[in-house]
């Protein structure tokens, strides 16, 4: 009988989602015209949102979505890439790379935007802060960081097809039921203590979640529109 542990609790799964839904409308919108600039900043402004909801809930999430719980060791590192490194319910050392690395240059898209003057069709809130030449050097790495994104994107893709054909591991499935199945003849691959650590997804957990988005999303609204 297959043990089940809860590796991703719900606010992360959601957090998860709801960021490829943003990331994907942003895509969209911005090629489609000066007409949908608007829904590009509104996306952008959600994209944001989640961002500081997750940075926060990596310290105060549940146990698997918590930056310390996967952040990667020099150590770590070398014994993954060497193949020899006990497997791990959440995040493996490249793959905490990978988040980190992602979560950095959307953090760098979302504020620059921020920061944004075509002059023409679209003003960021925190463009008459700043002089013309430094939003128009702050666009410039808006528009070329995107390229950044698109390769991250492609890359986090293609280990999603990898683990699945190479490996026989399906990470999207427990992103999406939060539930990692562990066979019993691979439990000796994992460390004892790690087929332990439960997340924690209970009422008071998705609770505190929401109220904690809700803050978020209110101080982002009260910036862009005061």
């Amino acid at each position: 009988m297959k043990k089940i542990i809860r590796v991703w609790d719900l606010p992360i799964r959601l957090f998860h989602w709801l960021l490829v839904v943003c990331i994907v409308g942003s895509f969209v919108t911005i090629n489609l015209g000066d007409e949908f600039i608007q829904w590009h900043a509104y996306f952008g402004y959600s994209i944001l949102t989640l961002l500081i909801f997750r940075i926060g809930w990596g310290f105060v999430g549940s146990t698997h979505a918590r930056f310390a719980s996967f952040l990667p060791t020099k150590k770590a590192i070398f014994d993954y890439l060497s193949g020899s490194p006990p497997r791990v319910l959440g995040h493996n050392p490249i793959g905490a790379i990978s988040v980190f690395t992602l979560i950095f240059v959307l953090c760098v898209q979302v504020l620059t935007g921020l920061f944004v003057d075509d002059e023409v069709s679209f003003q960021g809130p925190l463009a008459k802060y700043v002089s013309g030449s430094i939003s128009s050097f702050l666009s410039e790495i808006h528009e070329g960081n995107q390229v950044v994104i698109y390769t991250l994107i492609a890359i986090h893709i293609a280990a999603i097809w990898y683990y699945k054909k190479f490996k026989g591991e399906n990470l999207i499935k427990p992103m999406i039921s939060g539930d990692k199945e562990i066979d019993p003849s691979e439990e000796a691959k994992y460390l004892p203590a790690d087929l332990d650590r439960d997340s924690k997804d209970g009422v008071l957990q998705r609770g505190f979640a929401l109220i904690l988005l809700s803050v978020i999303a209110v101080a982002v609204g009260y910036l862009i529109t005061k």
